[in-house]
């Protein structure tokens, strides 16, 4: 007698697999995201060794284990490789401070401190933006609207807490906040260079918690 079967085709029948064409879309999109977060990875790692120009889409390609023509089916162009490289980057900061509510100076400095402990642990990552954001000093590299965009968004984060703080009381009312968010992003940035020459000797966490708190003594009302 036969077998019952199913819409699908297959024998009905206690412990049957799942046909393989169900399991496919599933499995194609696992191996694509796979696949994509490779090249990702990848690109990081190039950049931050020889920055956006120097790298190529057939380097990375064969580091990822994919063909050009596999990378270019997710990535149409390094300028979209990298635009998605540096957004991915950006997610971590952009979650942990640029969309934060803080009640206070001292909230929003010891943010920082956190973010600059998360650039320690990422050599990669933190390097590849030292380099980018040299070269995108250009104003025909790709990456030069992101950057511009990044610091101007960065520093009028910062001083809009800064002044919420003054007119608190928190800070001092004459504090000039634009200058102090300045101030916080370039000693940042360059302590994130010198801790990219030598990341094991360099304590790029500790040398800004100690220049914070010099910040916030010196602009404090109560020191």
């Amino acid at each position: 007698m036969a077998r019952k079967r199913t819409p699908q085709g297959s024998a009905d029948e206690p412990g049957r697999r799942t046909p393989p064409a169900a399991r496919t879309p599933r499995g194609s999109y696992a191996v694509g995201d796979e696949r994509r977060q490779r090249i990702l990875d990848t690109a990081v790692d190039h950049f931050a060794r020889w920055g956006f120009h120097a790298s190529s889409l057939a380097r990375i390609a064969k580091d990822a284990g994919i063909t050009q023509g596999g990378l270019l089916h997710h990535f149409p162009s390094k300028e979209d490789l990298l635009l998605h490289v540096l957004e991915r980057a950006d997610a971590t900061d952009r979650e942990g401070f640029l969309t934060h509510e803080f009640e206070s100076a001292a909230e929003m400095f010891s943010m920082l401190v956190r973010l600059a402990e998360h650039d320690g642990a990422r050599v990669g990552q933190t390097r590849m933006f030292n380099v980018l954001a040299a070269e995108a000093g250009d104003p025909g590299h790709p990456a030069h609207a992101y950057f511009a965009h990044r610091y101007a968004e960065l520093v009028e984060v910062m001083a809009g807490v800064l002044r919420r703080a003054a007119h608190a009381g928190e800070l001092r009312p004459d504090t000039d906040a634009v200058a102090v968010a300045h101030e916080v992003a370039a000693v940042l940035d360059g302590l994130r260079i010198q801790w990219g020459l030598d990341p094991r000797g360099f304590d790029l966490a500790g040398r800004f918690r100690a220049f914070v708190e010099r910040v916030l003594r010196a602009l404090s009302v109560s020191g």
